[in-house]
């Protein structure tokens, strides 16, 4: 019975220390990505004013369309590169959440 209660223990602490880890690795993935979040939006803020400077000092109609025309695929593309970018930050942030807690499961099979 002891014995069992000893073991119990060592997996609750293996648990517990498997948990920080966890956390550490999940906190500095999360900064990654808030980094990331950030660059976007200070890019796509910039490229929009400038696109929006361009706009204003068009002589023509057609140069307006031809402006909001370049800038609309500039930002498709750029957002879809960005949300690839989000989805591989996700699947590292899920790997690594679980990185910790392969050996204590290992271990409780």
């Amino acid at each position: 019975m002891v014995q069992s209660f000893d073991d119990a223990g060592k997996a609750g602490k293996e648990f517990l220390d498997a948990g920080l880890k966890n956390f550490a690795s999940v906190s500095k993935n999360v900064q990654a990505l808030a980094v990331e979040a950030t660059e976007y939006s200070r890019k796509a803020f910039e490229d929009g004013a400038a696109a929006l400077e361009k706009l204003v000092s068009a002589k023509s109609l057609e140069k307006a369309v031809e402006i909001q025309t370049e800038y609309a695929r500039q930002a498709y593309e750029g957002f879809v590169a960005q949300s690839s970018r989000v989805s591989e930050l996700y699947a590292e942030i899920a790997k690594d959440a679980y990185k910790p807690f392969e050996s204590v499961v290992a271990k409780a099979k």
